[in-house]
């Protein structure tokens, strides 16, 4: 596999507004695929918004895997032969409602991913947490897929590296605060996994709070290829190689300095990482 073209789409959003945030969200799908992206990232919660006040509030903005408008998205994505990862509200059987990411392959093959770690911060306060890391084929290489605070914790990117994952999708809505993210984690995520991260954020104003976007494409060294400002609309591009992913021993010095953040790892001294509770 060559070089490719990744994207992450920074987009504000508009709070309970489900059909104009997907006819936005095309939109946006669309000029990133004109740019000669294969991967395109949107924000979290982008068909929804995100600073609901109670369960009750955002449940009838919340979509089942086959409700409209994600059939759409996915068959835009196959129309435009790119993998498409698209933030919304998900209602699943139950009763319950995810912060989920809908994955679209350009076959056609659509999955999702549920936010499995959630701040007491916006809509996730009312919301189930997923259960599963899986890690999606795609024709270009292995997607895994995090949502906003999932990328706080080191674990979860770990376990998708392990599991063969050479770029991680991050939906995101990072409010005022969260700066450090940008700052700092994205590129840990990625030096220590030696993968690469497309993190799109959104921004605008909601109900008060402010998001600050800085939308990110960082490469496997955790070097930051391409970065949004903290107000705009935009798409970031970047390419990348995924097959530097799968190369994780650093050779500097052959024989004398070398280093692999992965094959060096010591699993039987982290025993207390299975641990549920840590009193």
């Amino acid at each position: 596999m060559s070089a490719m073209t990744v994207a992450a789409v920074q987009m504000d959003v508009r709070l309970g507004d489900v059909a104009g945030n997907a006819e936005r969200a095309l939109a946006w799908l669309e000029r990133a695929a004109c740019l000669g992206a294969e991967l395109i990232v949107l924000p979290e919660a982008a068909l929804s918004g995100y600073c609901f006040a109670s369960r009750d509030e955002a449940a009838p903005h919340a979509l089942a895997q086959d409700a409209e408008p994600l059939p759409r998205f996915a068959a835009r994505c196959a129309e435009l032969g790119v993998t498409g990862v698209l933030g919304f509200l998900e209602a699943a059987p139950g009763g319950r409602v995810y912060n989920s990411a809908c994955i679209a392959m350009p076959s056609g093959e659509v999955a999702t991913y549920r936010k499995t770690h959630l701040p007491t911060l916006g809509v996730d306060r009312f919301l189930s947490k997923g259960d599963r890391l899986p890690v999606f084929d795609a024709p270009w290489g292995s997607l895994g897929c995090l949502i906003c605070y999932d990328v706080r914790f080191p674990e979860p990117a770990r376990v998708l590296a392990l599991k063969g994952a050479d770029v991680l999708a991050v939906p995101t809505n990072w409010p005022e605060g969260a700066e450090s993210t940008p700052d700092f984690v994205l590129r840990a995520r990625a030096r220590e996994n030696r993968v690469f991260v497309v993190a799109a954020d959104r921004v605008g104003v909601e109900r008060g709070r402010r998001f600050i976007g800085r939308s990110q494409i960082v490469d496997a060294t955790g070097r930051v290829l391409a970065e949004a400002g903290g107000e705009e609309e935009t798409i970031l591009t970047a390419q990348i190689d995924p097959a530097e992913a799968r190369r994780k021993r650093i050779v500097i010095e052959p024989g004398e300095w070398e280093q692999d953040s992965v094959g060096d790892r010591r699993p039987e001294l982290y025993g207390l990482l299975e641990a549920t509770d840590h009193a």
